[in-house]
């Protein structure tokens, strides 16, 4: 049956939706990757009875929000947890992403799936905090993170953009944090699309000099990283810089817009990936990881090309907005029973820009029950007045 779908210009169109998923979606197979590592950074399920406000406590559906983990952990994907997918510091407070870290975790060991969760510093309120703060508020989380058993990922830190006065204190923060870590770790470099607030993080807002920087905090503690997440939105930066890192040090990708040939690499080099597409792309992203295992580049690219017209959608600015759309197509695709999100950033994307998501999805055959994501759909067209 055909729907009219709301288009930017304020004029319906009408688009026929697919009827079977693509066969991708039908195989599963938790088995780990030979090629890259590949994490998924996933989103937390709202509890949609809760009474409470945006800017209320967050709460969250257990169940629903770990059998989405479960979900990618049957594909072979890692889980990324409580990263800014999960809405750290756009809903989700800390003591909730505490409580998110350690059930997860727990769920990781008993489903033998990979985790790695985020450590920051978003438990610090006051807008004045000291380094002493930023540094006590990293080591409470790493704390959290390494009890619980999963790798940790050091996140850029809003408190210490706020505090620093160049590239000495983040020099200090990073290492006394490194020398202290258990086990390496993965450092996160967030660009200011994501969080406006992460302006000239690493001292500098010229990111040649940036780049410099963490690149001295890397090859100060290369036996402390694991490997670095760079999430700038610029292919040719993020391939400059994994060419500098040091032997053994990876580049983990988290950049949603150039996935495909970032992670297929050239010559001299690839990247791994962290990305929050990975999310509504699990069992598709898998299925492609695979075929690159077996060295055949080409069908790798064959699968994930496709996919980037819908993640530059769901990336486009204001970018920090994209969970509402990874959440959206969770919804859609059935992993949840409701399209609430915590803080009510449901309402961050406006119709238009959802029914553009829906027909890019339906279009790569995403939704395991195509008919259910019309249903859907249509039930949210009627909401919002349209006669689907």
């Amino acid at each position: 049956m055909t729907l009219h779908l709301p288009g930017a210009d304020g004029t319906l169109r009408a688009y026929e939706p697919r009827t079977e998923p693509l066969p991708a979606l039908r195989a599963t197979s938790g088995s780990a990757f030979s090629s890259r590592t590949v994490f998924s950074a996933a989103h937390v399920v709202a509890d949609p009875y809760a009474d409470t406000t945006p800017d209320g406590p967050a709460a969250v559906d257990w169940d629903a929000t770990l059998a989405f983990r479960r979900h990618l952990w049957s594909h072979g994907l890692g889980v990324a947890e409580a990263m800014d997918t999960a809405q750290r510091g756009m809903g989700l407070d800390w003591p909730t992403a505490a409580e998110l870290i350690r059930r997860s975790a727990a769920e990781a060991r008993s489903t033998g799936g990979r985790i790695a969760c985020g450590v920051g510093t978003d438990q610090l309120t006051a807008t004045a905090a000291t380094l002493a703060d930023v540094r006590s508020a990293y080591e409470e989380q790493l704390a959290v993170v390494e009890e619980s058993g999963a790798q940790a990922i050091l996140m850029a830190s809003r408190a210490l953009a706020a505090t620093a006065q160049g590239p000495d204190d983040y020099l200090e923060v990073y290492g006394h944090l490194l020398r202290q870590a258990a086990e390496p770790v993965i450092l996160h470099w967030l660009g200011p699309m994501f969080d406006p607030a992460l302006e000239g993080y690493w001292g500098s807002s010229d990111l040649d000099a940036a780049t410099d920087t963490f690149l001295e905090v890397i090859a100060a503690h290369p036996d402390k990283v694991d490997g670095i997440k760079v999430s700038l939105l610029d292919a040719q930066r993020e391939i400059d810089l994994r060419r500098r890192l040091p032997r053994g040090v990876r580049c983990y990708t988290g950049d949603d817009f150039n996935y495909p040939e970032l992670i297929a690499g050239d010559e001299q080099g690839f990247s791994h990936a962290l990305l929050g597409i990975f999310d509504p792309l699990g069992p598709l992203a898998a299925e492609a990881v695979r075929v690159l295992d077996t060295g055949d580049t080409d069908g790798f690219r064959a699968l994930l090309d496709p996919t980037v017209e819908l993640s530059r959608h769901l990336f486009r600015a204001p970018t920090r907005y994209y969970k509402t759309g990874v959440v959206f197509l969770a919804w859609l695709a059935g992993h949840q029973s409701h399209f609430t999100m915590v803080g009510g950033l449901q309402s961050a994307r406006s119709l238009p820009h959802l029914a553009r998501a829906y027909e890019l999805a339906d279009g790569l055959g995403l939704f395991p029950d195509p008919k259910l994501a019309e249903e859907r759909m249509r039930n949210l067209l009627a909401l919002y007045g349209v006669n689907a």
